[in-house]
């Protein structure tokens, strides 16, 4: 299958990019759009079967038109386009039931599989982004810890002795042991030998995105 494509994008390079890459492939491009309103008024004239958005536009967003085609229960399934990194866009990106939702500087890498995907019935993100989120969703019980515990958590994880905490936090040793003890007893961790360091290696990438 061969799907009608529409392409809205406010920045003319990345439009003709895209543009000129799916016509190379031989995808049927019906016509393309600068900003929301004109993409929304090819979508209600042409329905095609998919529309590819960036997400900032003027007059409309991209999220705004995937919302306005899911309230006019229009078919085009929408392929989201961004730069952004954020969680609550793409929440709100599945809300709308985006098909796809695609980082521009993976665009011409990934729009391929998306469409593949999006042929079938099904979603694609782009993996940076999900790797993305992902390590932004705190580990199970992390946010039950002080953020005096958090940082001794991440000072762990970078291999810091509990000599070296003291020194750095200005306390006692005996107080490290004391804060590592109640850190494990929050985490839920079995009270057995390096649970706690093997805990803050595993969760390392996320402990180190922390400030």
């Amino acid at each position: 299958m061969n799907p009608t494509i529409i392409i809205a994008d406010d920045h003319p390079l990345v439009l003709k990019g895209l543009q000129d890459f799916l016509i190379e492939k031989k995808f049927n491009v019906l016509a393309s759009a600068k900003n929301g309103k004109e993409a929304l008024a090819l979508i209600k004239a042409h329905t095609p079967d998919i529309a590819v958005l960036d997400i900032k536009m003027p007059f409309f967003t991209g999220l705004e038109i995937a919302e306005k085609c899911k309230a006019d229960k229009l078919p085009t399934k929408i392929i989201l386009i961004t730069f952004e990194k954020d969680e609550k866009t793409y929440n709100d990106a599945k809300a709308l039931g985006a098909y796809g939702y695609i980082l521009k500087e993976f665009a011409l890498e990934e729009i391929e599989n998306c469409i593949a995907s999006v042929i079938k019935n099904k979603t694609y993100f782009s993996p940076d982004l999900l790797k993305f989120i992902e390590l932004q969703e705190p580990p199970k019980y992390f946010e039950a810890l002080t953020k005096h515990e958090q940082n001794i958590v991440k000072l762990i994880s970078n291999n810091k002795t509990g000599v070296e905490i003291a020194n750095l936090l200005n306390i006692s040793t005996r107080t490290v042991e004391k804060h590592k003890s109640n850190i494990i007893k929050k985490l839920k961790l079995e009270s057995k030998q390096n649970s706690l360091l093997i805990w803050a290696k595993e969760n390392s990438d996320f402990l180190n995105t922390q400030t």
